[in-house]
């Protein structure tokens, strides 16, 4: 996000699911950024294979970016399952996948990145970091609508009022495709990053962790399973290599 600010940024606090673009999003601050802490959120999802993956990541980040090991500092919990009762889906009950009234998936959390980003500016001043960091993308995605740029400006502004200080929100996937994040992955951390993103992050909707394809673990039916299959497949299809 465009906000002026005197001096140069040093520290930020990640958004940090344990999946693709979240740990994407991780290499790129720890590239960037001094300091570089992590948060998680526990919204009743109902597969806690997520806030495992999120561990596996982070303990793997040191082997896969060595010369950024030390710039990986604390990692945060936040306990928002009464939100999750309140917003319930299908990633926090048991409810088919399929588009609601509105043309939405029934995958999304009314407002979910909006309590995240609430509550990470909360913890991120009490810590003492600068930027927010977020995975949040509207290339290849599912269509929620706050995960748009649009949406990220007005709660950049909205924090920045609330908080009195300016607030910068980073999203560095946000206009890339899924193959393009990928590559992004790959050029930070080469081999050992991607290798780290296939075996330990998770993405899929239904928690599986079973069956293993060439892009990592998961159901390979559910929404973001196709995408993260098909960004793969179109990363691989750039390098003229055969899957």
């Amino acid at each position: 996000m465009s906000v002026i600010l005197e001096k140069p940024l040093t520290s930020a606090l990640v958004l940090f699911s344990g999946g693709q673009d979240s740990a994407t999003c991780l290499a790129w601050a720890l590239e960037r950024f001094d300091r570089v802490e992590t948060v998680g959120f526990d919204y009743g999802q109902r597969h806690l294979v997520e806030m495992e993956a999120r561990q596996a990541v982070r303990a793997g980040m040191g082997a896969a970016l060595p010369q950024y090991a030390d710039r990986l500092g604390d990692d945060h919990v936040v306990d928002l399952t009464g939100y999750g009762r309140i917003a319930e889906s299908a990633l926090t009950a048991d409810r088919k996948i399929e588009m609601d009234a509105r043309g939405l998936p029934t995958t999304f959390v009314p407002g979910r990145n909006l309590i995240f980003l609430v509550a990470a500016a909360a913890l991120a001043d009490r810590r003492g970091l600068e930027v927010l960091v977020g995975g949040m993308c509207e290339t290849d995605y599912s269509g929620y609508p706050d995960c748009r740029h649009e949406t990220m400006e007005a709660m950049a502004r909205a924090l920045s009022l609330g908080l009195d200080k300016p607030v910068v929100i980073d999203t560095p996937l946000m206009w890339l495709t899924k193959g393009q994040t990928w590559a992004l992955a790959e050029r930070i951390g080469g081999e050992a990053l991607v290798e780290l993103i296939i075996e330990d992050s998770h993405t899929c909707y239904q928690g599986d962790r079973t069956h293993r394809h060439a892009w990592g673990y998961g159901c390979g039916e559910c929404p973001a399973c196709e995408l993260r299959a098909a960004g793969y497949e179109d990363w691989v299809a750039s390098q003229g290599v055969e899957t």
